[in-house]
C-alpha cells in the first residue's frame, strides 16, 4: 500500500487521565518494525474491561493510553520477519498471544503464552515501545493492541488471520467477550450434557457463557442478574430460568441450592465481583460442583471457607475462555460462519468511533450489551 513505511495520521480515542471522558485526537502511528504488523482497525467492541481500566484501576502510570481490545481489521503493512501475514489479510488482535514456540503454547493444559507479557507495556515508562504518538507524547497501547484507533501496530504473535468471508463489524466481538464466556463454559468448566448450570451476570460475557452451556448440552441453565430487563435476552441465548437476587431475602447461593436439590453442577461468575464469586462457588453441589471465575478484577481479595472446597467443589479461573489465541479465534470465526454460534444477537448499538463516550454511558447504565464502533470510510 502507498502508506507502507510511512507514519500514518488518524483518529483515536485517547485516555489522557483516569476517570475522565475519552478525547478524540489526531494521532501518529509509526510503521511496523521487526515482527510487527500495522492494522487498519475496521470495527471494535466496547468491553467492560476497558471501563475498569479507565474508571477503577489504581495504576495511574498507564496514562495516557489508547484503550480497546476487542477489534478486527485489515493488514496495511508488515515489518521485517513477518511471514504469516500480508497486506489485505483480515485479522483479529489477540488479548492472549500465541507464539506457538514456548512451553505454554506447546502444552494442551493452558492457553497462556510465555512471550505474551514481553510485548505488552505495563506503564508509561515502557511506552517507548508504543507505535502511537499524540502531541509529542507516547501513548501506551492497552494490552499491546489499542483498538480505539483507526490504525494500530501489533506484534505478529498477537494477531489471528481469519476467513476473508468474515464480516469484521461482527467478528470483532470474538476478540474478547464472546470467546471469553463461551469458552469458559465449554473449555474450562467443561459443561456436560444433561447438567444444570448457573450463570451470574448477563452482560456479553454472561450471555456467551449461557450460549456455551447450551452448546455443551446442559439441560437447565439458570441466569442470575439484578437487572430483570436482561432476562428476555438470556432466554434467547438458552437460559431456562431467570433469577433476580433482589426478589429474595436469602443469599442467592441458598436460593439456587433450593431450586436444584442441593446445588448446580456448574456455575460461572461473569461480573468481576468478589462477593458474587463466593456465592457462585457456594451455589454448586458439594461433591463435584465446578465454579469458574470469568469476570475480571484485580482490586480485591476473594475468600471462602475451606470446607466449601474440602467437600469436593472445584474453584477455578478462566481467561479468554481457555482458547489458545490464534487457534481459538480462527475456530470461532468458522463456527460463526457455519451458524453454530451467535454474534449478531449481542450487538445492540452501532456507532462511529467519535461517539465512544456515548457508548460508554449506555454500557454503564445497562442499556447495551455490545456497541460496535467503527471509523468512517476513507
Amino acid at each position: 500500500m502507498a502508506t507502507a513505511g510511512k507514519v500514518i495520521k488518524c483518529k483515536a480515542a485517547v485516555a489522557w487521565e483516569p476517570k475522565k471522558p475519552l478525547e478524540i485526537e489526531e494521532i501518529e502511528v509509526d510503521p511496523p518494525q521487526a515482527n510487527e504488523v500495522r492494522v487498519k482497525i475496521v470495527a471494535t467492541g466496547l468491553c467492560r474491561t476497558d471501563l475498569f481500566y479507565l474508571y477503577e484501576t489504581d495504576n495511574t502510570e498507564l496514562f495516557p493510553m489508547v484503550l480497546g481490545h476487542e477489534g478486527a481489521g485489515v493488514v496495511e503493512s508488515v515489518g521485517p520477519g513477518v511471514t504469516e501475514f500480508q497486506p489485505g489479510d483480515k485479522v483479529i488482535p489477540l488479548i492472549i498471544s500465541q507464539c506457538r514456540e514456548c512451553r505454554f503454547c506447546k502444552s494442551p493444559k493452558t492457553n497462556q503464552c510465555e512471550r505474551a507479557w514481553d510485548i505488552v507495556p505495563h506503564n508509561v515508562e515502557q511506552a517507548p515501545v508504543s507505535k502511537l504518538n499524540c502531541k509529542g507524547k507516547k501513548l501506551l497501547q492497552f494490552m499491546g493492541i489499542s483498538t480505539f484507533s483507526e490504525y494500530s501496530v501489533i506484534n505478529q504473535i498477537a494477531l489471528a488471520k481469519i476467513d476473508p468471508a468474515a464480516p469484521l463489524d461482527k467478528v470483532c466481538l470474538l476478540g474478547c467477550g464472546i470467546c471469553t464466556g463461551f469458552g469458559a463454559a465449554v473449555n474450562d468448566a467443561k459443561v456436560e450434557p444433561g447438567s444444570t448450570c448457573a450463570v451470574f451476570g448477563l452482560g456479553a460475557v454472561g450471555l456467551a457463557a449461557i450460549m456455551g452451556c447450551k452448546y455443551a448440552g446442559a439441560k437447565r441453565i439458570i441466569a442470575v442478574d439484578i437487572n430483570a430487563d436482561k432476562f428476555e435476552k438470556a432466554k434467547e441465548f438458552g437460559a431456562t430460568d431467570c433469577v433476580n437476587p433482589k426478589d429474595h431475602s436469602k443469599p442467592i447461593s441458598q436460593v439456587l441450592s433450593g431450586m436444584t436439590n442441593g446445588g448446580v453442577d456448574y456455575s460461572l461468575e461473569c461480573v468481576g465481583n468478589v462477593e458474587l464469586m463466593r456465592h457462585a462457588l457456594e451455589s454448586c453441589l458439594q461433591g463435584w460442583g465446578v465454579s469458574v471465575i470469568v469476570g475480571w478484577t484485580d482490586k480485591y481479595d476473594v475468600s471462602v471457607r475451606p470446607v466449601q472446597l474440602i467437600a469436593g467443589r472445584t474453584w477455578k479461573g478462566s481467561v479468554f475462555g481457555g482458547f489458545k489465541g490464534k487457534d481459538g479465534v480462527t475456530e470461532m470465526v468458522r463456527a460463526y460462519l457455519n451458524k453454530k454460534v451467535k454474534i449478531d444477537e449481542f450487538i445492540t448499538h452501532n456507532m462511529p468511533l467519535d461517539r465512544i463516550n456515548e457508548a460508554i454511558t449506555l454500557l454503564q447504565e445497562g442499556k447495551s450489551i455490545r456497541t460496535v464502533l467503527s471509523a468512517p470510510p476513507q
